[in-house]
């Protein structure tokens, strides 16, 4: 079967494939989870003014949901970064955080609590966590930490 040129096929120049080929510039992808709905919220709007594409999900089960649907390829590509409350419902971030260590998930955490004790923080760095950042904390410092994970130093 010979190749046929017409005008729907993808040109040479744009194939992922070709020499010189340079991707699409994407956004960075942030996956939050926290039960605060208004916290949440505020998370995904000062993110996404940032140029950040956020998905929020309220609680450490859907967190793994959805990384675990991403890998199936039903939700897309795996999150750049993942900001996660460290006591929710159900799964919290620390046990998230464990189970994808446990997997090599490679992505950078950041956990935020309310609940910041000595123990909690030596948990959470023991486990890998990026940063963790006790509430209420500085929205910007935490958005620059978001940066500074993605490489937009």
């Amino acid at each position: 079967m010979a190749f046929q040129d017409t005008a729907d096929a993808v040109q040479w120049e744009e194939a992922p494939w070709a020499p010189g080929y340079e991707a699409p510039a994407t956004k960075p992808r942030v996956l939050i989870a926290e039960d605060d709905r208004e916290m949440r919220r505020m998370l995904a709007r000062a993110l996404g003014r940032r140029g950040c594409d956020v998905h929020e999900v309220p609680n450490g089960r859907e967190l793994l949901g959805t990384l675990t649907r991403g890998l199936a390829g039903v939700e897309g590509t795996a999150p750049d970064v993942i900001i996660t409350d460290v006591r929710m419902p159900g799964v919290t971030g620390l046990e998230a955080l464990a189970r994808l260590r446990r997997v090599d998930w490679a992505t950078p955490v950041i956990l935020i609590t309310a609940f910041g004790d000595a123990a909690t923080h030596a948990e959470a760095h023991r486990l890998g966590a990026a940063f963790v950042f006790d509430k209420p904390f500085d929205l910007d410092v935490l958005c620059e930490a978001v940066r500074e994970l993605i490489g937009e130093e």
